[in-house]
């Protein structure tokens, strides 16, 4: 997922002859390396035609991937659209969740509150 032009030369070195050796995995890296800059780039007139790609790459994976993203269509409009995002509400959900699971049957409310306004 990295950016090309950030990987290192012995990144390189490794990542060549494994995408060339294997023409599917070629395929997936450049259609992940295509949507990682459309994202980026904030490109959404480019979204339809990486959709076909994914969709004819032949990749059931990204295939899978391409018509879960068309299923919420209007989500992926607003994260090309929008320079907002939900990371941040997500990351205190998983955060929570993590400590209920920790916490499961030790304690109540009270406890499980306090160590989160602790650690906030």
């Amino acid at each position: 997922m990295c950016p090309p032009a950030k990987l290192t030369l012995a990144q390189v070195r490794q990542l060549d002859p494994v995408r060339r050796g294997d023409e599917e995995l070629g395929k997936a890296y450049e259609l992940v390396q295509d949507f990682r800059t459309m994202l980026t780039r904030r490109q959404l007139a480019c979204f339809p035609r990486w959709i076909e790609e994914a969709k004819g790459s032949g990749l059931s994976e990204l295939r899978r991937i391409a018509e879960g993203l068309l299923r919420d269509y209007d989500a992926v409009r607003a994260a090309f659209s929008f320079e907002y995002s939900q990371g941040v509400t997500e990351g205190k959900v998983n955060k929570l969740k993590t400590y209920k699971r920790m916490m499961y049957g030790r304690a109540g409310f009270r406890l499980l509150r306090q160590r989160l306004l602790h650690d906030a």
